[in-house]
């Protein structure tokens, strides 16, 4: 059973102002979609062909585990953007927010230092540990806490191909535009 791209939550141009319709046919369109081609060409005729993506990212390795992983990390980065814009976390995330970073906005400032220092390609995540604890991590390449302990909760991709269109070289400025994208429903239906 090959692997399907999955289709945006939203119009493809939804999240207009914030990251244009351009933008997601060239992030969605192209890179999403080769990264799922990639994964289909790699798993036709081998047991991994039967495995739903989140598996094939957990046991494979190589050029494989590169495909799937952004095929798995950009499927969910998509589920963290909502063209509702302004909104702000509540109820059980809220209150871990609160308890982790002292409010939203903190946890906004050491997000966004955490992507400002990702050098070259790769994610930042809010992740929540095992223990219940909230965290920010940062990923190279399409390396994913799909494959540790910690449980994704909310997503941003750094690679320069999801902002650059709308934004060259100013990651800064995409930042400020993701934050008023967030869908705190999704971030915090994941909290375990």
């Amino acid at each position: 059973m090959p692997i399907e791209l999955p289709e945006l939550p939203y119009a493809r141009t939804a999240l207009q102002p914030h990251i244009s319709a351009q933008a997601l046919d060239l992030h969605h369109g192209q890179h999403h979609r080769g990264y799922v081609d990639a994964v289909n060409a790699r798993i036709v005729g081998t047991d991994m062909a039967q495995l739903p993506l989140e598996d094939i990212v957990r046991s494979s390795q190589g050029s494989l585990f590169e495909a799937a992983a952004q095929a798995w990390n950009h499927a969910f980065f998509w589920q963290c953007l909502h063209p509702r814009t302004g909104e702000e976390p509540h109820g059980a995330l809220a209150d871990r927010i609160s308890r982790q970073f002292g409010d939203v906005q903190k946890l906004r400032e050491e997000f966004n230092r955490a992507a400002m220092s990702v050098f070259g390609s790769g994610w930042t995540w809010l992740v929540q540990h095992p223990d219940g604890a909230l965290a920010v991590v940062t990923t190279r390449n399409a390396n994913t806490p799909l494959t540790g302990d910690s449980k994704p909760l909310l997503a941003c991709d750094a690679w320069e191909h999801a902002y650059y269109s709308d934004y060259q070289n100013e990651r800064a400025r995409y930042l400020q535009a993701f934050w008023k994208l967030v869908n705190w429903d999704f971030v915090g239906a994941q909290l375990r």
